[in-house]
């Protein structure tokens, strides 16, 4: 019994394990795709820093992060602003908020172009 145990959190930890790899590379990509370095999305305080520059919003934006409930607003902020950067819409917001393993490589890995700050350029 103890080997089955054993064996499946092996498995599922895996797959966990692939699954944040996924999105790493997803994310990097999305970086390099806005003419940022790819490596920033590991760092961290950093990579808000350098998204926050992708999405042309202020970097004492990283202050609301810390306040409860305002981060929130604010992440949904830059998330939906990251899509519009990309010239997505509202639905791939969404995708990006629910399901960042899939959307992420799909906008970094896809035919997405950067358009530029919230897709103003």
């Amino acid at each position: 019994m103890e080997e089955l145990l054993f064996g499946a959190g092996l498995f599922l930890g895996l797959i966990y394990l692939g699954l944040i790899l996924i999105y790493i590379i997803g994310l990097w990509k999305v970086y390099e795709k806005a003419n940022q370095p790819g490596w920033a999305c590991l760092i961290p305080i950093y990579n808000i820093w350098v998204l926050l520059k992708i999405v042309g919003k202020p970097g004492w934006w990283i202050l609301l992060l810390l306040i409860p409930l305002v981060n929130v607003v604010i992440g949904i902020m830059i998330t939906h602003n990251l899509s519009k950067s990309f010239g997505k819409d509202v639905a791939y917001t969404i995708g990006l908020i629910l399901l960042p393993v899939v959307f992420y490589p799909l906008l970094g890995l896809g035919d997405a172009t950067y358009r530029g700050p919230a897709g103003l350029n």
